[in-house]
């Protein structure tokens, strides 16, 4: 079922003559910055990365790698696997550090001129960017000197909510907390932490929404465990405990019989099906948001309903 009707993604709306343009454009414009060279060559013209693209072409969201690094060790991770799983990872993970001057250079006149701008820090090429917190702290700053335009978001598991709080402080307007399960037992196996628990991604939420910003998770919905209905009254209590402004719904895109092996799960209990599961929610939490993408500035400012394609 389609869950947001924002078009930011859709193959039809990528035209590759403009992403190779903007592609030669940005390269030549930040010759010296190796973050657009990382977006441009891999993520954009390698991996066709449709937040890279978008970036190119000028528009919308624009990603932010920002570590080489992680805390959590997930099953299903999209850019380190071990070597000896059978498994491959889809990508390659970002090799280096990025500086605040390299974040700051291309990410400012974004914001300044892109339609319905946000800039994101973590993605599906790096590792956790909490762990480069003092870097994205001293960027958010540095940005906010030069505009006021445009969200600065972060994809994050929340691992460390001091590093969150200091970065709501510097201007962080949005989180994105991904998560397998909004229940303790089944998030551990799935993310092993190092040196974090689940209730830090709980209290990371928490404390975005002391400062007012906008709170979603990245919830990946696997039929059967999802909708089950440990997991519902789990996810409700996250919502009430939070205050959570929107949900993620993204298809948990993993091998099911691979997936509930690694996690030790050999009976997912009783469940009620993803429609019923998503009417529940609304009818209890009707202000909850459904998407999947991170709104921009324009949708956490309450016109929720704009539309990108205009």
């Amino acid at each position: 079922m389609r869950i947001e009707q924002d078009i930011r993604q859709e193959c039809s709306g990528f035209n590759t003559e403009k992403v190779e343009t903007g592609v030669e454009h940005l390269m030549s414009a930040y010759p010296h910055n190796r973050l657009v060279k990382h977006l441009a060559e891999n993520c954009a013209l390698t991996y066709h990365c449709p937040a890279a693209r978008n970036y190119f072409m000028g528009r919308w969201e624009c990603p932010v790698p920002a570590s080489p690094a992680c805390n959590a060790n997930c099953v299903g991770c999209i850019s380190l696997q071990p070597d000896e799983e059978t498994i491959v990872s889809t990508q390659d993970r970002l090799k280096f550090k990025p500086s605040v001057e390299e974040i700051v250079e291309f990410t400012v006149p974004h914001l300044k001129t892109a339609p319905f701008p946000l800039i994101s820090f973590g993605q599906g090429c790096e590792g956790e960017p909490l762990l480069m917190w003092e870097t994205i702290e001293k960027a958010i700053i540095e940005i906010r000197k030069h505009t006021d335009k445009g969200s600065i978001n972060i994809n994050t598991n929340g691992s460390k909510p001091d590093a969150v709080k200091r970065l709501c402080e510097a201007g962080l307007n949005s989180i994105r907390v991904s998560t397998n399960s909004a229940r303790r037992e089944i998030y551990m196996p799935y993310y092993r932490p190092n040196n974090y628990e689940f209730e830090d991604i709980i209290e990371s939420l928490k404390i975005v929404d002391s400062f007012g910003g906008w709170t979603s998770i990245n919830y990946f919905v696997f039929p059967g465990m999802t909708d089950s209905i440990a997991e519902y009254e789990a996810l409700r209590k996250l919502i009430k405990e939070t205050n959570l402004k929107m949900i993620q719904w993204r298809n948990f895109n993993i091998d099911p019989d691979w997936y509930l092996g690694k996690i030790g799960v050999a009976d997912t209990g009783e469940f009620m099906g993803v429609n019923q599961l998503l009417q529940e929610i609304r009818d209890e939490f009707p202000d909850l948001k459904y998407g999947y993408f991170n709104p921009p500035m324009e949708r956490i400012k309450g016109n929720y309903e704009l539309d990108f394609a205009h």
